[in-house]
């Protein structure tokens, strides 16, 4: 982030300190960390960061098979987030398209047949 660096070096700073504060061993350890900073940065797409963090991972201890299973987490949640997201007003968008088509289908006038 060298254009941090330079236009905004407190800004800059005070991510370096968050990052530091937060990827040391804590409740959870660095290792743990670091391979949920790999699944979010999948989910993210963000590719520097999936190798960034996947290096700091093994050097924190993590196997390459460890590194494989956190990025499948990932994959699950981002799969399984395309029914949930639909959630607007209260109704979820899927439930109103396919409760609209038996509706359709089922009203019981003569259109249905």
């Amino acid at each position: 982030m060298s254009f941090l660096n330079e236009m905004l070096p407190e800004t800059s700073e005070a991510f370096g300190q968050m990052r530091n504060s937060i990827f040391k061993d804590g409740y959870l350890d660095l290792k743990t960390k670091e391979l949920i900073a790999v699944a979010s940065s999948v989910l993210m797409r963000c590719q520097f960061c999936v190798d960034a963090h996947s290096h700091r991972a093994i050097t924190a201890g993590a196997t390459k098979e460890e590194i494989a299973e956190a990025i499948s987490v990932a994959m699950f949640v981002a799969a399984g987030s395309q029914i949930g997201w639909t959630n607007i007003y209260g109704e979820n968008i899927y439930d109103k398209i396919f409760k609209k088509d038996k509706e359709e289908e089922d009203c019981g006038c003569c259109c249905g047949d």
